[in-house]
């Protein structure tokens, strides 16, 4: 059963850490071969869930050094109908991914949780399309239902919540909301960015976060950026509004580069962890709410232990029960 479903913990402003570039880490430090990116095909084999679990056991150990909580993302961005029939997995072999894929997050949790270090399990989920381009735009109801069959798996799990990643546009996101309003499970929405400081539909980020809300009644826990630099977040942050304060979470890029760079890029580009650890730290000043923080595409542990270190000592405000 959930441990956190009713009341997610990381509302109440302490620092909890999330994991790092899963993707990137397996293929270019690795050597695993993710075929459209999809890191749930490592659950076939126990050479993959070896290293899934060893992964995900290293963040859970630095929460543990740091005294901060922990939200664990399943390996399941992929894991939707499209992608999924792309990798040759039919409807139930589909479900019984998600569900293993908690099941092993489960796992780590029950090895490491403690009233120092709780953590959270998320069940993730990812863009029907690209994440990095707008292919094809759903409208709400469409978003709605494509995605209610992953989230309503999730809800039969141990997972505490459910995440979107790398959304793109609006629609996607208010009808993945509904959807998980509709299986009564906490979500929470992460947006990505171009280097201009909008989603790639050209939606400020502003607009996307209060359009969702309004829509859905705020019925989501919080909101995140992902899969951009600090640097790209920005031009997002010049005006003011009541809207930050749903702004939760940054899983940032060690790269300055664009998403079109980033998706012809042959090596990976790390970055400097302790640079990027600086970047978090500058926009604790302006995201009062910040504190679930981990990095995406080129971070590994090193980037979210500077970020540990910088934001440590300096907790986030907790949301009004």
């Amino acid at each position: 059963m959930s441990r956190y479903r009713k009341r997610l913990p990381q509302l109440d402003g302490r620092l909890f850490l999330a994991d790092a570039g899963l993707e990137t880490v397996l293929s270019f430090q690795q050597d695993f071969e993710l075929p459209f990116f999809a890191s749930f095909v490592l659950l076939r084999n126990a050479r993959g869930r070896e290293a899934l679990r060893n992964y995900f056991e290293g963040f859970a150990r630095m929460a543990q050094a740091h005294r901060a909580g922990l939200v664990l993302e399943t390996p399941t961005w992929r894991a939707n109908p499209d992608w999924g029939q792309k990798l040759g997995y039919k409807a139930l072999a589909l479900a019984d991914a998600n569900r293993e894929a908690v099941a092993l997050v489960a796992g780590v949790r029950a090895a490491y949780d403690s009233p120092a270090t709780p953590i959270v399990v998320s069940g993730n989920l990812g863009p029907r399309g690209d994440g990095y381009r707008i292919e094809h735009r759903m409208s709400v109801a469409a978003a709605h239902d494509y995605h209610l069959a992953q989230i309503a798996t999730f809800s039969g799990t141990e997972a505490d919540m459910v995440a979107a990643f790398t959304m793109t546009y609006p629609d996607e996101a208010i009808g993945i909301v509904d959807a998980a309003a509709a299986c009564e499970m906490p979500v929470a929405i992460s947006f990505t960015l171009e280097v201009n400081g909008r989603l790639p539909s050209g939606d400020a980020l502003s607009e996307a976060i209060l359009r969702t809300d309004a829509e859905t009644g705020s019925y989501a826990a919080y909101y995140m950026v992902n899969c951009l630099h600090p640097s790209h977040l920005a031009p997002a942050l010049t005006g003011s509004g009541a809207w930050r304060e749903r702004l939760h979470g940054l899983r940032a890029n060690a790269s300055r580069r664009s998403h079109a760079e980033l998706d012809e890029a042959t090596e990976l580009d790390a970055g400097d962890p302790d640079a990027l650890g600086e970047d978090y730290l500058a926009l604790r000043q302006v995201l009062p709410r910040m504190n679930v923080v981990g990095g995406c595409c080129g971070t590994d542990e090193r980037h979210v232990a500077a970020i540990a270190q910088r934001l440590g000592a300096r907790p986030a405000r907790a949301v009004p029960s």
